[in-house]
C-alpha cells in the first residue's frame, strides 16, 4: 500500500519537558499518510467551519491531543463538505464525485455512540485542515441532491447541528418523560453559547417550543433576532461569571456576583411569566452552572454536550431531587442519528445561517487567532480548502 501526500496545516506536540507549554502554531507543510483501506475513502475538503474543538487543541486544553494520541504532529478539523476521490472496495453507498459532510464520529462503541472525536482525540485521524484526507465510510453522508441549501451551510451544519439534533432528542425526551400530558402553556428552551445553542433552540421552535438565547455581541443579538428568537444581552449582567473560591473568600467579589445573578433571574422570570425555564442548553460551563439552576424550572432540564469555559460543576443533589432536575449530557452523535439529523434540515430547512465571508486557504492562520480572540461575530465561521 503506498502513501498520499499532500499540503495541510498541521500542529506539533508540545517540546518534552514542558510543564506549562505554550499554544501550538498552525504550519503549514506537507503531510503524508497511508493510502485508504477497503472501507475508506479518499476525499478532498471542500469548505470547513472552524470549531471551538479546534482552538482547544491549539490552546492544548484541556489536553495536548498530538501527545494523547502519540503522534509527532496532527491535522484538525472536523466540520466540513468533502468530494469523495476514490472509494475502497467495500464502499458501497459513495463513489467519485459525491460532496458528502463530515461525519466527524472517530471511534465508536458497539451501539455507534462516539468515544473519541475525528480530527481530535481519535488516533491516526485527519482533519479538513489537508487538501486531502480519508476516512471511513462510516465518517461521511451524502448532501442531499439537488439540496437548496449551500456547501458552506452543509459544512457549518456536519457538527454543530447534528450534534444539536442528538442532544435536543435526549433533552425533549426527557422533559417529555418527566412530564406526559401535564404541561400547559408552551414551554421555554433557554441557551447559553454559540452555534450549537442556536441550532439547538431554531430546532426547539419548530417543535412548537419558545425560545431566548443570550449573547453579549450586536451583531449575533440582531440575527437572534431575525431567527424569532427572543435575544438576552448578556451586557445586562457581566458580572455573570462565577469563581467559586473568589466567591467563598472575598466579600467584594461575592456582592457583585450576587448582583448580577439577580438582575438574570429577574429577566428570566419576566420572560418566562415566573414559571422559569423548561430545558436550559448551556455549552459554557461552570461560570454560569449555578445561576442557570436557579432559572431552571421545576421539573426542567439542563443540557449539554460540551463545555467552554469550566468542565467541573458541582451541585446540591438534594436541591436538585426537590425540584425533579434532570441533568443530560451527551457527545456528538450516532450515525443514524447523523442521517436523521440531515433529512429533517433538508425537508425542514432546518441550516445554519452562515455569513458571506470565507476565509482562504493562507488565512487560516488568522481566522484561528481570530476566534481565540472573540473579534468573530459569526456563529459559523467557514473556510475554503479547495475549489467547489
Amino acid at each position: 500500500m503506498g502513501n498520499v501526500t499532500t499540503e495541510a496545516w498541521v500542529i506539533y506536540a508540545a517540546p518534552d519537558g514542558s510543564t506549562s507549554p505554550q499554544p501550538a502554531e498552525l504550519k503549514k507543510e506537507e503531510f503524508s499518510f497511508s493510502d485508504i483501506n477497503d472501507h475508506e475513502v479518499l476525499a478532498e475538503p471542500i469548505y470547513g467551519c472552524w470549531e471551538a474543538n479546534m482552538t482547544h487543541a491549539l490552546e492544548r486544553r484541556p489536553i495536548d491531543i498530538c501527545r494523547y494520541r502519540e503522534e509527532e504532529k496532527v491535522v484538525i478539523g472536523n466540520a466540513g463538505v468533502v468530494r469523495v476521490l476514490k472509494a475502497g472496495s467495500n464502499v458501497s453507498n459513495f463513489k467519485a464525485g459525491d460532496m458528502c459532510i463530515v461525519f466527524c464520529n472517530g471511534i465508536w462503541d458497539e451501539y455507534g455512540f462516539p468515544e473519541r472525536i475525528l480530527a481530535y482525540d481519535a488516533p491516526h485521524t485527519i482533519g479538513v485542515l489537508a487538501k486531502r484526507m480519508k476516512l471511513n465510510e462510516k465518517q461521511l453522508i451524502k448532501v442531499p441532491e439537488g439540496s437548496p441549501h449551500s456547501l458552506q451551510q452543509w459544512a457549518a451544519f456536519s457538527l454543530r447541528y447534528v450534534t444539536a439534533w442528538a442532544n435536543w432528542q435526549r433533552a425533549y425526551g426527557c422533559w417529555t418523560a418527566l412530564w406526559g400530558n401535564d404541561f400547559n402553556g408552551v414551554p421555554q428552551v433557554w441557551g447559553w453559547g454559540g452555534g450549537v445553542s442556536l441550532a439547538e433552540l431554531s430546532l426547539a421552535m419548530l417543535f412548537g417550543w419558545k425560545a431566548a438565547l443570550i449573547s453579549s455581541i450586536d451583531e449575533r443579538l440582531n440575527l437572534i433576532q431575525r431567527m424569532n428568537i427572543t435575544p438576552i444581552d448578556r451586557r445586562q449582567f457581566p458580572n455573570l461569571n462565577l469563581d467559586e473560591a473568589a466567591y467563598s473568600s472575598n466579600a467584594a467579589y461575592r456582592k457583585t456576583y450576587q448582583e448580577a445573578e439577580d438582575i438574570f433571574l429577574k429577566i428570566v422570570e419576566e420572560e418566562t411569566d415566573k414559571k422559569g425555564v423548561s430545558i436550559f442548553v448551556d455549552f459554557i460551563g461552570a461560570p454560569v452552572f449555578r445561576a442557570t439552576l436557579k432559572a431552571l424550572a421545576r421539573q426542567g432540564v439542563i443540557t449539554t454536550a460540551g463545555w467552554k469555559q469550566g468542565m467541573i460543576t458541582s451541585t446540591i443533589r438534594a436541591v436538585e431531587c426537590m425540584k425533579w432536575h434532570v441533568h443530560v449530557h451527551t457527545h456528538y452523535a450516532q450515525y443514524k442519528q447523523g442521517i436523521e439529523a440531515v433529512d429533517f434540515a433538508e425537508a425542514n430547512g432546518w441550516l445554519p445561517p452562515v455569513a458571506d465571508e470565507v476565509f482562504e486557504w493562507e488565512n487560516i492562520p488568522l481566522l484561528a487567532q481570530d476566534y481565540r480572540n472573540g473579534k468573530l461575530a459569526t456563529y459559523f465561521p467557514i473556510f475554503q480548502v479547495n475549489s467547489p
